[in-house]
């Protein structure tokens, strides 16, 4: 079993189980918790500093999101996303995402457009500074919250998962490359189209977005 060297400290400001389950998130964006390998939860409560039942609880956390799966008196292994996995995650997404995008452009006010702003700038700049957990979080705000101008909850849930099964592959990669920032970029693009009322381009920027962010995953 592997042991995690890097972590972030674990204080009493929020519950133990969220701060582990964003720093296992962090590991697992790093490379530290390596696909196929198997961790138990009080090795990695060692780690940490504390007992093992949070850290058991963020696992379970990650597992609801197929991050990680059980394995049975040993811990949990970390789940190897494969070409096929990503390539359908992204099919989905496209068909949720494109045309969504399109009707927010035609009907969501201007305001509510504008407030998503300061997010898609926040993911510019955390992909500068290399903060891979301050993108994906941004990130994930700018797409669900502009699908939840859409009105449909279950839509926001539906792609939310998918995210959390699909994200995390070879951002680091990506990084190291300088390949994030263009993606990135994207985002301020796609609000500008919607901000001018060009329904047809937000839905052509978007299947770009979605077909560049899968392109880049396949290069890692």
């Amino acid at each position: 079993m592997g042991r995690l060297q890097r972590r972030a400290p674990i204080t009493t400001t929020e519950r133990l189980r969220d701060q582990v389950a964003h720093a296992l998130r962090a590991a697992l964006i790093s490379g530290e918790l390596r696909p196929g390998e198997v961790y138990s939860a009080p090795g990695l409560a060692e780690d940490f500093g504390i007992s093992a039942t949070p850290v058991r609880e963020a696992m379970l956390d990650l597992a609801r999101e197929g991050l990680v799966e059980p394995v049975r008196n040993k811990g949990f292994r970390i789940t190897e996303v494969n070409e096929r996995d990503l390539d359908q995650y992204t099919e989905i997404r496209t068909l949720i995402e494109v045309p969504v995008t399109g009707r927010v452009a035609r009907t969501a006010a201007r305001e509510d457009l504008e407030a998503l702003r300061p997010i898609a700038e926040e993911i510019v700049r955390a992909a500068r500074d290399h903060d891979l957990i301050g993108y994906l979080e941004a990130d994930r705000r700018f797409h669900l919250t502009l699908l939840g101008l859409a009105g449909n909850e279950r839509l926001v849930e539906t792609v939310g998962d998918l995210r959390k099964r699909s994200r995390l592959y070879g951002l680091t990669g990506l990084d190291e490359r300088g390949e994030l920032i263009p993606s990135a970029e994207e985002h301020l693009e796609l609000l500008e189209l919607m901000l001018a009322g060009d329904a047809e381009g937000a839905e052509a920027c978007m299947t770009r977005h979605l077909g560049h962010v899968r392109s880049l995953w396949a290069r890692d």
